[in-house]
């Protein structure tokens, strides 16, 4: 939680050379003019000469560039915009989402209920930069990642990182790198060439990570022809703005986590990173929530048997609700059955024969004559896809948790666990524990932890804010762990 770290406590980590702050935070040395992640290598410059930025495009507005040894950009994301609810995060998760892209600023800001002016004060307050250096210095990471991962011609990189013009590309990439881009695709090492038309990037994430988890996790939920999942790989499409797209998230022998992709349109990258991250959970801090939670007797043997689990998170919010919705009270497995169905009717078919979760009209429209069960909870999600078809309802990783949870139960057929697992999954929320699930009792129970809802939800409060981690680790714990979990 960089934020909240005193000037002599970050200047400590870079002195160590502590990776695990690593896209926590920036250091800018003036008497070089550039900025390095904690962990650089370089010699710690002296206290007097060092500024400290939460983001590299603050670094950037200060007159900055980035270091070339150490390459701040390449580092995993701060886990501080899921920690944290405020208008900065919620700004920060929906830039990398894409949306001053696909919206503009005014977009961005009618989004969080500000003016554009009022938002760029507000961020420029905190951050030192307003939401178009902000999105600027996204669009530069963006192309960084695709210049030393993937043979791209450079002008098909500078669309896909969402520059309007060559230009403008070459310039934010000199300017913020210190060199052309040509240079810096020089740099890269042991890239492989990948088949036409599909991208394969690496993903940094911090260690420890609980890998094997996360594809176990989706592999018993994975729908047919939507997703396909085994010991070592998960794979999907998904509906982006510029039509389908398919994605594959895998470990390779090195220990890297690697995305393929193939996309309709260029543009989508960025947000398909942004949301391959999330689902995987890959910009957490594991050596700050592990340390939390070993702290308790309860949960030290399981940390130490499961370092670094991670929250899955969505790759689709409007689709997690749906999921979650048809699993309200039921086994995995029969959650499964019954979205497999309602795809099979009405998703639609991708060129090659992949199948597309179906969209929010489609179920508001044809759900009731596929989905099987008690007719309120049939009414309940068509309902609520025909709220999110017309925009009654909202659905974003950028919005306001208490908000959204509101929004939530206030639709027919929504409870707490709903709204709450909901919260968890989509805006990446590290602080949700449903202690009426059934798993989560189970699994409290086996661990010596309190297994009633109230001294379960009252024990829980101790490891805020990391709740939604012992959620994890209590469905491990569970002797049957996917249950109630969709």
């Amino acid at each position: 939680m960089s934020m909240a770290m005193t000037f002599d406590e970050r200047y400590r980590a870079i002195h160590a050379r502590d990776v695990r702050f690593d896209g926590q935070f920036v250091t800018a040395v003036r008497s070089t003019g550039i900025y390095c992640r904690p962990s650089c290598p370089a010699r710690t410059p002296k206290a007097a000469n060092v500024t400290f930025y939460a983001t590299s495009a603050a670094a950037h507005e200060a007159g900055y560039r980035a270091c070339k040894r150490c390459l701040p950009e390449a580092a995993p994301g701060s886990p501080e915009w899921n920690l944290r609810g405020d208008v900065t995060a919620r700004t920060m998760r929906l830039i990398a989402d894409g949306v001053v892209e696909r919206e503009g600023v005014p977009g961005l800001a009618r989004r969080l209920g500000y003016s554009p002016r009022h938002l760029t004060r507000l961020l420029t307050a905190e951050l030192g930069a307003g939401p178009l250096a902000l999105s600027r210095a996204h669009r530069a990471h963006t192309a960084r990642m695709l210049l030393v991962g993937t043979d791209l011609p450079a002008a098909d990189i500078a669309f896909s990182a969402g520059f309007t013009s060559i230009r403008q590309f070459n310039d934010t990439v000199r300017e913020v790198f210190g060199m052309p881009p040509l240079a810096l695709r020089a740099r890269r090492r042991g890239h492989a060439q990948e088949a036409v038309g599909t991208i394969d990037l690496i993903l940094p994430h911090r260690e420890p990570l609980d890998v094997d988890g996360l594809f176990a996790w989706m592999a018993v939920r994975a729908i047919p022809g939507v997703e396909t999942a085994g010991d070592d790989a998960f794979a999907r499409t998904l509906r982006l703005a510029g039509g389908p797209a398919w994605f594959e998230l895998r470990r390779d022998a090195a220990g890297r986590v690697r995305l393929r992709a193939r996309l309709s349109r260029l543009s989508d990258l960025a947000p398909l990173v942004t949301r391959a991250r999330r689902l995987f959970d890959l910009d957490a801090d594991p050596a700050a929530v592990d340390e939390a939670l070993a702290r308790h007797p309860q949960l030290a043997g399981s940390v130490a048997a499961v370092p670094g689990i991670r929250v899955p998170g969505a790759a689709d919010p409007h689709e997690m609700l749906i999921r979650a919705m048809v699993g309200q009270q039921i086994t995995v497995a029969a959650a499964r059955t019954a979205l497999t169905s309602l795809t099979e009717a009405l998703g639609e078919r991708t060129a090659d024969g992949a199948l597309l979760f179906p969209t929010m009209t489609a179920i508001a429209e044809g759900g009731a004559d596929v989905l099987r069960g008690p007719g309120a909870r049939i009414r309940a999600v068509t309902g609520a896809a025909a709220a999110l078809a017309d925009g009654a309802l909202t659905l974003t990783p950028g919005d306001d948790g208490d908000e959204q949870r509101a929004a939530l139960l206030a639709m027919p057929g929504i409870g707490p666990w709903t709204a709450d697992y909901v919260r968890m999954r989509v805006l990446g929320d590290p602080d949700v524990v449903l202690p009426g699930d059934v798993a989560v009792r189970t699994g409290a129970a086996a661990l010596g932890i309190p297994a009633e809802p109230r001294p379960l939800a009252a024990w829980a409060e101790r490891v805020a804010p990391w709740r939604s981690y012992l959620t994890a680790h209590l469905w491990r714990a569970a002797s049957r762990p996917t249950e109630e979990t969709t």
